[in-house]
């Protein structure tokens, strides 16, 4: 995006404005054409074990709606349809053959997208099927709040050159969020993002399902250990840099998943999603070096993604919120 001259550079605003702006205005950096993969790297850009096991749990997802003869799959935040492609490309041809595959991104569809993808700007209704959301609700965009030296929380405002001042105290729906989810003491300083925009997003996605699951996979936290000053952050060419709303950057911050689980939701790190789904990152036996060397070249280097995947203090740290929908919990043990 541009950056603003004059009265719109200077303008205050709270952070949820001054992201969706920079993130999905006009120009803003979900609009670019190189996509999320030119700046950080997810589990879906990691490898194509990712794509496989989301393809085994659709699978799954398939059985206990008893193989209809319309499967949908949503893939939301789709960035450029990398993942719903290499999802369809990993089921059995008669699961795929029934499969109706949606992606749903705000930037313009890809060119060379599996033609059997259909590219949507918000997720279709009455689904029956997945919905999957990987790496989408820390991009939803919140208010942020802090607490001034008089021990009350108040609204961050922000303006485009990423300069901050608190605003008005936090009130309505939000105090009540704040107070129910992140309750912050009185010491100065301490911050918060509120996440009432993400669990009213989340319920709004979950809710376009008749039947199925729902899966929102992020980097987040539970009530247990909240990060005392926030996590709000930017990313830029791969690496991590200050957040600025004036389209430059990735804007992000950890989600509250525990906030926006639903009646019947359960959360679980991804390294326990991923192994229930035969991602386990065990090494090949020795012994295949010798009587095949190609194939255990292949095993090794799928162990070695798979470990990537499943890594404490990496990815496997991700949690996975799972939401069933008139099914059962198709992850349970």
């Amino acid at each position: 995006m541009t950056p603003g001259t004059g009265a719109e550079l200077h303008e205050w605003r709270g952070w949820r404005s001054a992201a969706a702006e920079a993130l999905y205005g006009p120009g803003g950096f979900y609009r670019r054409e190189e996509g999320p993969a030119g700046h950080f790297r997810t589990s879906v850009h990691a490898s194509s074990l990712f794509a496989g096991a989301v393809a085994r749990l659709l699978c799954r997802v398939d059985e206990a709606l008893g193989r209809p003869a319309v499967l949908d799959f949503v893939d939301m935040a789709a960035g450029r349809g990398e993942l719903a492609g290499g999802v369809l490309a990993a089921l059995p041809a008669e699961v795929a053959a029934r499969t109706r595959a949606y992606a749903v991104e705000i930037a313009g569809r890809p060119a060379g997208l599996d033609h059997r993808i259909e590219w949507l700007a918000s997720p279709p209704e009455g689904t029956t099927g997945l919905l999957f959301a990987n790496e989408w609700l820390d991009n939803v965009p919140v208010e942020v709040a802090e607490v001034d030296s008089a021990g009350t929380a108040r609204l961050v405002l922000v303006r485009e050159d990423g300069s901050e001042r608190l605003g008005d105290p936090v009130d309505g729906d939000q105090a009540r969020w704040l107070q129910r989810w992140w309750p912050l003491r009185g010491e100065p300083g301490l911050r918060a993002e509120l996440g009432l925009t993400r669990d009213e997003a989340w319920a709004s996605a979950v809710a376009t399902l008749d039947r199925g699951l729902a899966v929102a996979v992020d980097y987040g936290h539970t009530a247990d250990a909240r990060p005392p000053f926030g996590t709000l952050t930017g990313f830029r060419d791969g690496r991590e840099t200050t957040a600025v709303p004036d389209g430059s950057c990735d804007i992000t911050a950890h989600v509250a998943l525990d906030a926006c689980a639903l009646p019947g939701g359960r959360l679980l790190p991804q390294r326990e999603a991923l192994r229930a789904l035969g991602v386990t990152g065990a090494r090949p036996p020795l012994t295949l070096a010798s009587t095949d060397p190609t194939a255990y070249v292949r095993a090794l280097a799928g162990a070695g993604e798979a470990a990537e995947l499943t890594a404490a203090g990496g990815l496997g740290d991700f949690g996975w919120l799972v939401q069933p929908v008139g099914i059962p919990d198709v992850l349970s043990d």
